[in-house]
């Protein structure tokens, strides 16, 4: 008798090279085939390697990434983690320092989501947004992005409204500060006044493991000692 071996379910990870990102794709790799979207090569450790594909491309790139979606053979979770982060003032912005922030943290997630959405819901799938405190608490100096990170929470909040007679569940992830590449020279010396990018990858398989009939639409992962809360 011919056995059948089922497939795992499919995730995509952008921004999976490091940081949240790359703890996203392993907490993911335990029971899905997980490709990381990146612009950085990234070697999967020996016992992840079968369920971690690594996939070299600039989420920028619109024709690239159709490519990439028409190769899937389904799409079950669509994590979005890929973001710019460059302190600069509105008297120091220029325009192409505010089109490089709104180009890789909202435009090129929305047409990303926009490519993925039929198989997304062919499998009644997730898309998870990897926002930031700053995407609810503007900071100063931080103009650039925190705007554009407001704007991918209008985005997410839209698309779940849109594409809940789809199926499609959307949540977004907001994170304090947190112990990565991108963050760590702005950090405070203190330990517990950041997270891991562990506990954020906890948090995106809290909404991944939620049964089909409830959603999990937003989850807010601050540091125990809280630089905001002073």
């Amino acid at each position: 008798m011919t056995q059948h071996t089922q497939q795992p379910p499919v995730a995509v990870v952008t921004g999976g090279t490091s940081g949240i990102g790359l703890a996203i794709a392993q907490a993911l790799a335990r029971d899905h085939q997980v490709y990381i979207v990146g612009r950085r090569p990234v070697e999967p450790e020996d016992e992840e390697r079968r369920h971690l594909t690594p996939v070299s491309l600039d989420i920028r790139d619109s024709a690239g990434v159709a490519g990439f979606i028409a190769t899937l053979p389904r799409l079950d979770v669509l994590v979005h983690s890929a973001a710019v982060a460059e302190p600069y003032r509105v008297a120091e912005a220029t325009p192409d320092i505010w089109q490089h922030h709104f180009a890789v943290n909202l435009f090129a997630p929305a047409e990303l989501t926009r490519l993925a959405l039929p198989k997304l819901r062919d499998s009644r799938g997730q898309i998870v947004f990897i926002n930031s405190g700053s995407g609810t608490r503007p900071l100063a100096g931080h103009t650039v992005y925190s705007a554009s990170k407001f704007a991918l929470h209008a985005l997410a909040e839209a698309l779940r409204n849109e594409e809940r007679e789809q199926g499609v569940r959307v949540a977004t992830v907001y994170p304090g500060p947190t112990d990565t590449p991108m963050n760590r020279p702005q950090l405070a010396d203190d330990p517990l006044a950041r997270s891991s990018p562990h506990s954020i990858a906890s948090a995106v398989r809290l909404i991944v493991d939620t049964r089909e009939e409830s959603q999990v639409t937003e989850v807010v992962v601050r540091p125990r000692h809280d630089p905001a809360a002073r």
